[in-house]
């Protein structure tokens, strides 16, 4: 498929409330609001696309570029096109789950989503922490920096609660997810947050609720599911 045929069916998928959803979350257009189950129809036609996906991406639609983080090959995609990817994530669906998602499973995830936490941006910062988060969750913890991930969760319990409004609800998913994939790790994961506690973060014109890391942490625990690692970070 081209990019204007994408377009197309992304549009015949159009779904007013679903695009209500999405813009009361953070989404802006230009949109049309297609349900996640429906962008995954398209990608079952297109497969991995590197090429097709940069193209998705700098329509600025965020329907498409949300399908271009599915369809992304992380084989092919470099540094520079995530940096500019990252650089346009604007809202949660884009900047928390799709480009990290992607970046997580590249060779250089590990990397970039260290250089990523470092940014004044709040946007970057919280796809830095996610795709830390996903790269914990995605590679063998015998191929993991374990003494830098330890060195992440002491920065975390030091800076969470000054940090920018959705970098703390990143920050805590970081802890959650590295309690949760590496092993070696779980105790002090639990360790550091129960030490940070409550999280407050402000989540306009939504319900949504952020986490306590402990509970979360705990309930992997009890499911069996500690350690177990994901084929893939995206969904």
């Amino acid at each position: 498929m081209k990019a204007n045929e994408v377009m197309k069916e992304l549009e015949a998928y159009a779904d007013a409330q679903t695009k209500k959803t999405l813009m009361t979350h953070g989404a802006q257009e230009p949109l049309f609001g297609v349900k996640i189950a429906d962008l995954k129809k398209i990608l079952k036609k297109t497969k991995k696309n590197h090429e097709l996906s940069l193209e998705l991406y700098k329509t600025g639609n965020s329907d498409a570029m949300y399908l271009a983080g599915l369809m992304a090959d992380e084989t092919k995609i470099t540094e520079s096109d995530l940096d500019e990817w990252v650089e346009n994530a604007y809202w949660l669906y884009l900047n928390e789950y799709a480009v990290p998602w992607v970046a997580s499973e590249t060779s250089f995830g590990f990397s970039i989503g260290l250089k990523w936490i470092t940014s004044e941006k709040e946007n970057t910062a919280c796809a830095g922490w996610a795709t830390l988060s996903s790269y914990a969750a995605v590679h063998s913890d015998d191929t993991l920096d374990i003494k830098k991930y330890s060195e992440l969760l002491d920065f975390v319990e030091k800076n969470i609660h000054s940090s920018p409004n959705r970098v703390k609800r990143s920050m805590n998913s970081f802890v959650i997810a590295i309690g949760s994939f590496i092993k070696e790790l779980n105790e002090k994961a639990l360790e550091t947050a129960k030490n940070v506690g409550k999280v407050e973060v402000i989540l306009a014109g939504t319900a949504c609720k952020t986490p306590l890391a402990t509970e979360y942490i705990n309930k992997v625990i009890n499911a069996g599911k500690l350690g177990k690692k994901r084929s893939s970070a995206r969904c």
